[in-house]
């Protein structure tokens, strides 16, 4: 049976191979897009909505599809303000969440970051880890929660930090044994396709998915 699919965060990094990924399965006939712009993408399976993330009560008809699938994030230095990364990485990805499952959706997959934890000392894990919480309390029949190291990949936007990691990466990867394991180095493209195949699969509950994991569930076992 063909499915609908919502996506958010179409333009980041994974969420741009999540879309890729999403119109070229057959699982899927229509593919339904959110953000706040136009993704200059034309498919015949792609709807792109033009949303206001702070109203997304203005846009609730547009937040519908039997799987939601969540790559929405920024950084404090894009966001420009602790509060703004807040609004992003927790009350946006919360709303949206909140709406699909008005609509009908029951199953979510969700990006977030290893370290994730309401505990976490660091402000950004600590906000990762309130999504995490506040997503699984929302009554999703599944829920899917990635949670990998460096994102490796093309981005449009220059960021020092992940720039220096992707460049060592190579380097460093190999030597990151045991726990370390799940900091490495993971290519987005390889979270975009695990992120659909964890969706394809009815397994209720929540779940967390680190390095090893999800490239086991993008067919690529050791390849983080």
């Amino acid at each position: 049976m063909s499915r609908t699919a919502l996506l958010a965060g179409a333009t980041g990094l994974v969420g741009g191979f999540v879309l890729d990924a999403l119109l070229n399965d057959p699982a899927y006939d229509r593919v339904s897009v959110i953000g706040r712009r136009d993704i200059g993408r034309r498919h015949p399976k792609l709807t792109v909505h033009i949303v206001d993330f702070g109203r997304l009560a203005d846009h609730a008809e547009a937040i519908v599809g039997d799987d939601v699938f969540c790559a929405l994030g920024s950084t404090i230095r894009n966001a420009g303000t602790r509060r703004a990364f807040y609004g992003v990485d927790h009350d946006h990805v919360i709303a949206a969440a909140k709406y699909a499952s008005a609509g009908g959706a029951r199953r979510m997959a969700i990006v977030s970051s290893v370290g994730a934890s309401v505990a976490a000392r660091t402000f950004y894990l600590r906000t990762k880890g309130e999504m995490e919480r506040d997503v699984a309390a929302l009554g999703y029949a599944q829920v899917d929660i990635f949670r990998p190291g460096l994102l490796l990949g093309p981005r449009t936007e220059f960021r020092p930090a992940e720039r220096l990691g992707t460049l060592l990466a190579p380097v460093i990867g190999p030597l990151m044994l045991g726990g370390l394991s799940r900091y490495r180095g993971i290519p987005a493209a390889t979270v975009a396709t695990a992120m659909v195949a964890a969706l394809r699969r009815d397994r209720p509950g929540t779940h967390i998915h680190e390095n090893r994991a999800i490239a086991a569930l993008a067919g690529t076992p050791g390849g983080a």
